[in-house]
Order: structure tokens, then sequence, then C-alpha cells
């Protein structure tokens, strides 16, 4: 991504009661500076309830990276369900995060895996799962399901209440 620099003339007027002519003239530089930018860094914090389990779901329907093979884009939504230990992902990193495989080449597999990687690494979680939805190519779709479950970990047995879903 390429952000531009504009160089701007200001004119710097007298500010006395009479009209004075123009007093000098000088260039200022304005950066444009992104609110935010792609990044490979997950910042995490504590897990505010680490006594319990509960999910973490985060969904993510505007993944882009490029094909490894033909350069096209290629789309996905993810679907990321987290129960976390003792760290919490924030979620602009994991935007940035996600930003950052924009301009990248990788088979959906790849991709899929590497992101459960990385945030497992980042706050090693009890379980992990992303299931990805890759869009239409080549006529056809595909779907990838990768999960985590830390050493020893067990989940509590499904409650089902009558009238749920």
């Amino acid at each position: 991504m390429i952000w531009l620099v504009a160089v701007l003339r200001v004119k710097v007027m007298s500010v006395s009661r009479m009209p004075s002519p123009l007093v000098s003239r000088r260039m200022v530089t304005v950066v444009m500076v992104p609110p935010s930018a792609p990044s490979k860094q997950l910042d995490v914090f504590p897990n505010p309830a680490p006594e319990r389990d509960y999910v973490i779901r985060f969904d993510v329907p505007e993944f882009t990276c490029l094909c490894p093979l033909t350069g096209q884009p290629d789309f996905a939504h993810f679907t990321i369900e987290i129960i976390a230990d003792k760290q919490c992902v924030e979620t602009k990193s994991l935007k940035q995060y996600f930003w950052s495989f924009r301009n990248e080449g990788a088979f959906h597999e790849k991709v899929t895996n590497t992101i459960l990687s990385d945030l497992v690494a980042a706050i090693q979680p009890r379980f992990a799962r992303i299931h990805a939805d890759w869009f239409v190519r080549g006529g056809i779709r595909t779907f990838v399901t990768a999960e985590h479950r830390a050493k020893g970990w067990k989940p509590a047995p499904r409650v089902d209440l009558p009238g749920g879903e």
C-alpha cells in the first residue's frame, strides 16, 4: 500500500489591525499516516474469566489473499472459535493480522493452518477451531477446518436445554 505525501503552500499574513502585504511563504509537508496497517503481530490481553470455559467467536467475512499459481485474488469467510486459557487475542491486531495476507500467495490449506498455528503460539488456548469457507475458484468451493486442543484439556459435557436450537 502506498501513502501519498502532500506538499501544501500556506500563505502567512500579518495579524496587525491594518491591512499589510504578504509577510512570508512557507512550505508545509503533510504526511498521511494510515489509521492502521497490516501486521503479523497478534496482541494479547489477560483472559478476564480464566476460571471457566467460554467460547470467543470471530467472524471474518472479507479475507483476501492471492492464489500462489495465478496471482489472482482468493476470497474466504473465516470463523474462529476459541476457548482461551490465560490470554485472549486483541481484535484490532487480529484484523491487521488478517489484512497482512492480502498480497501473499498461499494455498487455502496452508493459510488456514498458518492462522491457527499463529493464534495458538500467541495465546496458547485450551481449544481453537478455524473454519475457512473459500469462495468458488475454477468451479470448486473449498472448505478447510483445523483444530487445536491443549494437552490434557477436556471440554465439559454438552448441556442441551428444552426448546433450544
